[in-house]
């Protein structure tokens, strides 16, 4: 703090132009500091300039950080359910038309060849599935072949431990609601499709004029009532699907809305309040000019007292 100081006869120690100085250096670095602000649009540059300020928000920019990649990972995972459910949804419309040919073959108007006609349109459907099955990939990897699993990193905790979401589409997964816990879309590469244990689509190639199969008039009940099950098993996978994407919809929502508050509470403590400091860089500007002139002329007041020593 400068004090004002009356005695100014003394030319050796001149202390008024040293607080006229030391004014003009403190004006100097806050005309410095404020356009550094300026120039920068932030507040807090390095440490120095707000410790404790400086420590929340590199805390918060790292959380941030974690958020923006939890986003990604949600974003990724929501393209695979997407393709899963799709796959699902056509599945379902692939059984449904093999379901509606099997019901039409029960039919007593319904002579050998139509019957075998029926399953041999049915069994092309068959093949069908099992492409929508070999052909539903994501990040190189098969989805619906009944071995996918994987986790999602969607955020962390206070300790930064991963939060994760799981996707499981193995053919065991109980929260299909599958009575037989034993779910396979493999429909011509496995003797259990979709939960119903002996049911082989593949079968209906083997339909003949000579041999009904699967759709002689013994055993199509059977038949229609396995396929049956299995488009309603289908449809409890397509919905365990369909309760992910909802999670992740909802989880999407809220990285989106913590991020934003985030960047809010970020900019707050770094962010530089513009016109303040426009402000203090107009007053430090002055008081620069002021602090110049006032060390002019105390540097003249020494001359005054040198008439004496010329004078003797």
């Amino acid at each position: 703090m400068p004090f004002a100081t009356g005695i100014l006869s003394r030319i050796r120690t001149n202390i008024p132009a040293e607080n006229a100085y030391n004014s003009l250096s403190t004006a100097n670095y806050d005309i410095s500091l404020r356009q550094l602000r300026l120039s920068t649009g932030k507040r807090i540059n390095n440490a120095s300039d707000d410790v404790a300020g400086y420590i929340t928000s590199r805390a918060l920019i790292s959380r941030n950080g974690s958020l923006q990649a939890a986003l990604k990972t949600v974003g990724d995972a929501k393209n695979l359910s997407n393709i899963v459910m799709d796959a699902y949804e056509n599945i379902n419309n692939l059984v449904t038309l093999i379901k509606d040919q099997t019901a039409t073959a029960t039919s007593g108007a319904m002579g050998t060849d139509e019957k075998v006609a029926l399953a041999k349109a049915a069994f092309r459907m068959t093949q069908q599935i099992q492409t929508v099955v070999d052909s539903t990939v994501f990040g190189g990897k098969q989805l619906i072949n009944s071995d996918f699993k994987s986790k999602f990193f969607v955020s962390t905790d206070a300790r930064n431990n991963l939060i994760t979401l799981e996707l499981d589409l193995t053919f065991n997964n109980a929260e299909f609601n599958v009575e037989s816990n034993n779910f396979n879309v493999n429909a011509s590469k496995t003797s259990n499709f979709a939960g119903v244990t002996g049911l082989n689509l593949s079968d209906l190639a083997n339909v003949s004029a000579t041999d009904l199969g699967i759709f002689s008039e013994e055993t199509i009940g059977a038949t229609l009532l396995s396929i049956s099950e299995a488009l309603n098993n289908v449809n409890k996978t397509a919905t365990y699907i369909g309760g992910i994407s909802n999670r992740l919809d909802s989880h999407e929502s809220l990285l989106n809305t913590q991020i934003t508050n985030y960047n809010s509470a970020i900019s707050r403590l770094e962010d530089a309040d513009v016109a303040r400091e426009q402000l203090s860089l107009v007053k430090s500007q002055f008081l620069q000019q002021v602090s110049l002139t006032s060390l002019a002329q105390a540097n003249q007041n020494p001359n005054g007292f040198l008439q004496l020593v010329r004078g003797g």
